[in-house]
């Protein structure tokens, strides 16, 4: 969620501007697996699971600082 920037038209910002108004999305889940399995069954919103898979490395670089 903080790469939220509606004005940007980055990947990786539309994906978390997408994510964060799909009500579904499960905000607070910080499990790859379970993150991975609801976008591709749930996210027609993301084109393609490699921004999840980059987005999802840099927020666990930043949040193991």
């Amino acid at each position: 969620m903080t790469l939220r920037n509606t004005e940007s038209v980055e990947p990786e910002a539309e994906f978390a501007n997408n994510a964060f108004r799909d009500q579904s999305f499960p905000k607070h889940e910080q499990d790859y697996e379970k993150l991975s399995e609801y976008l591709e069954l749930n996210a027609g919103y993301l084109p393609s699971m490699t921004i999840f898979d980059e987005v999802f490395e840099k927020y666990q670089y930043t949040d193991r600082k």
